[in-house]
């Protein structure tokens, strides 16, 4: 789970430019993710019952942080392009990311072949952002009724419209593939519009008025300036901390 890699401004990416703010949600985002990670991985070492973090609030943790990366995403693109487009920057954004995405689907299919990510959270990051830019100029109005028609696609269409297990990414597929992580366009891409929609509509650096950038500042935002590659490496050392921690008990 992760916004992955962040566009904070369109003007620079020197400190002074940032939104410190967003880089702080980033990175609180990434904090609860740690804690998720950490007890989901604690599940596949048996160290707690199986499915303890697929019921109850932790499913529901699960959900708050995975929409609050799609949503944060979605500020993030109108934030580093504005009303418009710099395509350069949003390609190589998007390269790295499928790269990215690419990366998760292999090394958990070396891991775990029955139940590999197919389309976890940095395909559906990267699919949201091909279709923001596709409406990247549209008003605030529009960008919440688009949202209200992907939450009403999942209420009303859900998991019955394509046979194929090829489309099960769309979120209308009838047959699923177990995954370890599969968050499917419908409903994921509602929040990712929002986020779009929020930064249409509210001044992004009048939310918290001028907030000074300081060492600390700098120091406790800075997993939220690296997303990727603290996504990307999370896991590796959750799992051999773990798997250290088992073999010295």
């Amino acid at each position: 789970m992760t916004c992955l890699p962040d566009h904070n401004t369109h003007v620079s990416s020197e400190g002074a430019d940032r939104l410190l703010w967003l880089d702080a949600s980033r990175t609180v985002a990434l904090l609860a993710m740690v804690v998720f990670h950490f007890a989901r991985d604690l599940e596949i070492f048996g160290i707690l019952p199986s499915g303890f973090t697929m019921t109850g609030g932790w499913a529901v943790f699960a959900r708050v942080i995975a929409g609050s990366f799609l949503f944060l995403s979605g500020v993030s693109l109108i934030v580093a392009h504005g009303p418009g487009l710099r395509f350069h920057a949003w390609a190589k954004r998007l390269g790295m990311l499928v790269l990215a995405a690419l990366l998760v689907s292999m090394g958990s299919y070396i891991a775990f072949p029955e139940s590999y990510i197919y389309f976890g959270i940095l395909h559906v990051i990267a699919a949201c952002s091909i279709i923001g830019v596709l409406v990247i100029a549209a008003p605030g109005w529009a960008l919440i009724g688009s949202t209200c028609l992907v939450l009403v696609a999942d209420a009303y269409l859900g998991r019955q419209v394509f046979a194929s297990p090829w489309l099960a990414w769309t979120g209308l597929g009838t047959t699923v593939r177990p995954s370890l992580d599969f968050l499917p366009l419908v409903p994921w891409l509602a929040p990712f519009l929002m986020g779009m929609a929020f930064a249409k509509l509210v001044p992004m650096r009048g939310i918290f008025g001028h907030v000074q950038t300081t060492w600390l500042a700098n120091a406790m935002t800075w997993p939220g300036r690296n997303s990727l590659a603290v996504y990307l490496c999370h896991q590796p050392v959750l799992l051999a901390t773990i798997w250290i921690g088992t073999r010295i008990i």
